[in-house]
């Protein structure tokens, strides 16, 4: 196979690969559903912690897609390792969280969730003071 054929082939495969990203479902993102930041602050002392407000709204909102136990087409189009059964895995990616979910005084993201049982504007505020604040537990 000439070198030309072979990169031809991996290009190809490439733009097919993208094309398929987060298109499987109600749940993935595309590119158009991520908002600007929403430059939420955290109002000293806040009331918002993991067990009272980020694990019920993950798991209320979220983790019918974005669960590590989830696998393949149960993921319905939700990229891998944006997984928000544990805090840790909420924390690395909380920047994606805050342009597709929460609301703040710079915007209101409403491109998460794609379908199905949607947050009100009032919980995308407090998702956005919650990672303000470093979504303390």
């Amino acid at each position: 196979m000439s070198a030309t054929r072979w990169f031809l082939g991996i290009a190809v495969g490439a733009v097919v690969l993208a094309s398929q990203m987060g298109h499987g479902g109600g749940c993935g993102a595309d590119e158009e559903l991520f908002g600007p930041p929403t430059e939420s602050t955290c109002p000293t002392p806040t009331a918002l912690t993991y067990e009272n407000f980020g694990k019920p709204f993950m798991e209320r909102y979220c983790t019918r897609c974005h669960d590590s136990d989830l696998v393949g087409e149960q993921r319905q189009g939700a990229p891998s390792f944006h997984d928000f059964d544990t805090l840790f895995g909420i924390k690395a990616v909380s920047d994606h969280i805050d342009e597709t979910t929460a609301a703040g005084p710079a915007a209101v993201n409403r491109g998460m969730p794609a379908e199905g049982l949607i947050p009100t504007d009032e919980e995308r505020y407090q998702l956005g003071e919650w990672i303000a604040c470093g979504m303390p537990e």
